[in-house]
């Protein structure tokens, strides 16, 4: 990873010819003209500064502007200032130009970014990056003493809170001198940590929480803001490149070498180049903007929210959600192992989890989204798709005993606009287990469907957070925490809670999975026992109103955790054993736990992170067609009561 700095405008004078013609620069970094700094990432984070007396390799820049910038385009405003991303103050010896793809046009003297492209794709458009030529000579996981200030709890805590807060001040990382987040797993006894050694946008979540639930705000805002300028960092596999918008999987803090005695800290961003299957991860931009609302709610702080650098970042992201494509539902179309469970598990689809992801993301982008005249566009799209969407799962995802004996009857190769059976879903495809396992008081949201095609296995992340984000309705998510309750053993037993239910084995695991020796049957992702989800759990039953379920699970992992390291997952039909690849010390296991405590301790502050009903919602169709005429609305030919 080269060193990246950041350019002045005095010192870039003698090729600013060159660079007002560019079209390449970052939306991000652009700033008002002749302002002469660069906008901060973080209130306490060091100044860059740059070395005034290195000449510049003139020939080098000027080749660069002729090959890759070519000509000014009209389309383009005009560079005002060259500058990079992410900085520390360390001077520099030699240069070259790197190229990073951004995602929007360059509009410095916009504030608000209202220009922002919205619709199809600026598929070249790269800023003028300067960096160092060194190589990468340390890989450092800034760890170890590392002393965060915490505010002081409001309650009496454990002997196990305080150790749980003790390792987690542990894996903080930090960059320039300031906290950005949280390393995967802090093992002291793990030799080969591979990426565990990582800042992961999903596990960081609950960390992030915990520190905002204890007053401890600045390594969020950090984190939010840092993960926002790698945005626009380039992400190519094999000479392609996502989409624009995308959110890096993780980050790494590296520690490269200027000369013998000088070193430099620099983020190196991971957007699935490096990923077992190079899997983008969806769920990476949904968790930010939901941590960003989260943020303002816990912190009572909106300018951060109002920023143009974070409006602009947040329109990204949507952008990049709501491109039209050949689907024709409102959920969102990924590849397996694009979210919690990253490796082949069969998910590929429209699976449950990113759709409540996505759910509760466009309902957090419809409260922090500035009103102009610019943004009129995208509320409304966001309007239909949060109204066509919980529709589409409340509709179609849900099954009970009722809704099951309903598939059972179901006729097929329906050819009509009055289809009941619309999916052309053949009533074998209801898993034996199925017919004896669900209660007759509750039922859930299915992992996934498609054309001929439901996957009936229990997603808990999905399941909980529908609760959470009010994708369910009031009826659904009741009967999801009953079902819960009569499972117990099932999907709490040992250890909460189990990933999904039931495992894949047999020829089953053999075809989906394509044998993979880490999710084999009641193992990892297919059916392990993550602690991590205890938070989640614990903030629907609050919602719900069923805290004596969140309390009993919360009591259960008290026990067990520090004895056991605080493991990343359990093995075992009932989670009794630590997993077999299990990471111990792993950093989402303790803030879960952690983060679960304080809510239950705080049910008025926990309100502030979930959603309820919006009735608003259910009366918008926009579909435009007429119930009278030749093509009926789905919402019309509906036979289930969505809104009881």
């Amino acid at each position: 990873m080269n060193t990246i700095v950041l350019i002045r405008n005095r010192a870039m004078k003698s090729i600013r010819r060159i660079l007002i013609s560019s079209r390449n620069s970052s939306p991000f970094l652009s700033t008002p003209a002749n302002s002469g700094h660069a906008p901060p990432i973080a209130s306490n984070s060091p100044k860059p500064r740059f070395n005034h007396h290195q000449p510049l390799q003139m020939h080098r820049i000027k080749g660069i502007a002729q090959n890759v910038f070519g000509l000014p385009s009209p389309n383009f405003a005009p560079l005002t200032m060259p500058f990079i991303l992410i900085t520390s103050n360390r001077d520099v010896s030699t240069f070259k130009v790197r190229n990073c793809s951004t995602s929007v046009e360059s509009r410095g003297h916009d504030k608000n970014f209202e220009r922002i492209y919205v619709q199809g794709g600026m598929n070249n458009v790269k800023p003028l990056v300067v960096e160092s030529s060194h190589e990468d000579v340390t890989d450092e996981r800034n760890l170890g003493d590392v002393n965060v200030s915490v505010g002081k709890s409001k309650w009496e805590e454990s002997d196990v809170e305080k150790q749980a807060w003790k390792l987690l001040q542990g894996a903080v990382v930090t960059y320039c001198g300031n906290p950005v987040g949280t390393v995967a797993a802090n093992d002291p006894g793990d030799k080969l940590p591979l990426n565990y050694d990582q800042v992961f946008l999903r596990d960081f979540i609950p960390s992030a929480l915990a520190f905002l639930l204890r007053g401890e705000s600045e390594i969020v805002k950090n984190f939010l803001l840092h993960t926002l300028q790698l945005q626009s960092w380039e992400k190519t596999v094999d000479c392609y490149s996502p989409g624009q918008g995308l959110m890096p999987a993780s980050f790494k803090v590296r520690t490269v070498a200027l000369d013998e005695d000088k070193h430099e800290e620099v983020l190196d961003p991971d957007f699935g180049e490096s990923a077992i299957g190079r899997v983008a991860p969806v769920d990476s931009g949904l968790w930010w903007i939901i941590l960003l609302r989260a943020y303002g709610k816990l912190t009572g702080d909106c300018s951060l929210q109002e920023r143009a650098d974070v409006q602009t970042g947040l329109k990204m992201i949507l952008n990049l959600c709501l491109t039209d494509g050949f689907d024709m539902f409102p959920s969102l179309l990924v590849t397996d192992g694009s979210c919690m469970i990253d490796r082949r598990m069969g998910i590929h689809g429209h699976p449950l989890e990113i759709q409540a992801l996505f759910y509760s993301a466009l309902r957090c982008s419809r409260e922090m989204l500035v009103v102009t005249e610019g943004t009129d566009n995208l509320i409304r799209a966001i309007n239909n798709r949060l109204s066509a969407l919980s529709f589409h799962i409340r509709e179609y995802y849900w099954v009970d005993m009722k809704k099951i004996n309903e598939i059972y009857r179901y006729k097929t190769e329906e050819y009509s606009m009055d289809a009941i059976n619309k999916f052309n879903i053949y009533p074998e495809q209801i898993p034996p287990w199925l017919m004896d396992w669900i209660p007759e008081e509750g039922g859930y949201l299915i992992g996934n469907l498609q054309p001929a095609h439901m996957d009936f296995r229990f997603f808990t992340l999905g399941n909980l957070w529908s609760i959470v984000s009010s994708l369910g309705t009031p009826r659904q998510n009741q009967a999801t925490l009953n079902l819960i309750e009569a499972k117990w053993d099932d999907l709490v037993g040992h250890m909460p809670l189990k990933i999904c239910y039931p495992a894949l084995d047999n020829e089953e695991w053999r075809i989906t999975t394509g044998s993979d020796p880490k999710n084999t049957p009641w193992s990892y992702h297919n059916g392990g026992s993550w602690p991590t989800l205890l938070w989640q759990f614990t903030l629907a039953c609050i919602k719900m109103g069923r805290t004596e379920l969140a309390q009993k699970a919360v009591a259960l992992a008290e026990k067990r955790l520090p004895v056991d390291s605080w493991p990343e997952y359990y093995d075992t039909r009932t989670g009794k054993f630590i997993g077999k690849q299990a990471r111990m010390y792993q950093t989402w296991t303790i803030a879960g736990f952690l983060t679960s405590k304080m809510l239950l301790k705080d049910p008025e502050t926990a309100s502030r992170l979930f959603w309820e009903e919006d009735y608003e919602l259910l009366d918008i169709c926009v579909c435009g067609l007429s119930k009278n005429g030749r093509k009926r609305c789905s919402r019309g030919a509906a036979r289930s009561q969505i809104l009881v």
